[in-house]
């Protein structure tokens, strides 16, 4: 079994693979280090784990990667690590370790395809891998909680808003203004993205993965697939990849 890890901006996930298949989730804010430490310990105590793959976009805490280089075999994700497909990245020492996951989980679900990855986090990141497995690369846009951040920080009066669904075009107060400009705005864009996307390559899978799902899943002009985990079953596919090799 494996274990795959993975730790972004806001959350820790752990996931346990038989082979390809997905068995187990969970799921920490990246502050509960010692909660990570008893989950663990758990799963080393079970003595089933045989390799796991470490991947961050943090410093996540030295106490979690002390206890797994003692605990496990631990394949830590870089820019060296053999990954089944063509990186053409220019600058792949800069590139973020879940971007790349997240095509390769997206090639191997649809292997053969041509493949738009839009992940909705903190960052909405829109990836391309072509059906020969080359991925040129992609583009990076604020998030949805970034632009709410955005517009109170870089404002003098206008409010932070909890986030919360909104699709309606007109707000008729300041706080349905701003969710209608940033949630209408950012679903415009993915639209617009999607579109450029498709008179260029004709046949596009479009994935949507991410955090903020929720937020675009039904209200895209385009068919897409939405794929929760993608990033972990990217993990997962490269962690067995390179176990053959």
């Amino acid at each position: 079994m494996n274990l795959v890890i993975d730790f972004g901006n806001t959350f820790a996930k752990f996931a346990l693979f038989e082979k390809e298949k997905q068995a187990e989730l969970k799921v920490f804010p990246k502050v509960q280090a010692y909660e990570m430490l008893d989950y663990l310990e758990i799963v080393k105590g079970s003595g089933n784990v045989d390799a796991v793959i470490a991947s961050t976009v943090i410093n996540y805490p030295e106490k979690i990667y002390n206890y797994l280089k003692r605990s496990f075999n631990v394949l830590e994700f870089s820019s060296k690590t053999p990954v089944p497909i063509i990186n053409q990245y220019k600058t792949p020492e800069t590139l973020g370790k879940d971007r790349l996951a997240a095509v390769i989980g997206a090639n191997f679900l649809y292997p053969g395809k041509n493949i738009l990855v839009i992940d909705a986090g903190t960052c909405i990141t829109y990836e391309f891998i072509k059906k020969n497995k080359e991925y040129p690369g992609g583009s990076i846009s604020p998030g949805i909680k970034v632009r709410l951040e955005a517009v109170h920080n870089f404002t003098e009066h206008l409010p932070l808003i909890k986030l919360k669904d909104f699709d309606t075009l007109i707000g008729q107060n300041t706080e349905e203004s701003i969710l209608s400009g940033i949630l209408n705005g950012i679903r415009a864009e993915a639209d617009g993205i999607i579109e450029r996307y498709k008179n260029e390559y004709r046949k596009i899978i479009v994935i949507l993965t991410g955090g903020d799902t929720k937020f675009f899943d039904k209200k895209l002009k385009s068919s897409i697939f939405v794929v929760p985990n993608l990033v972990l079953i990217g993990l997962n596919v490269i962690l067995n990849f390179n176990a053959k090799k």
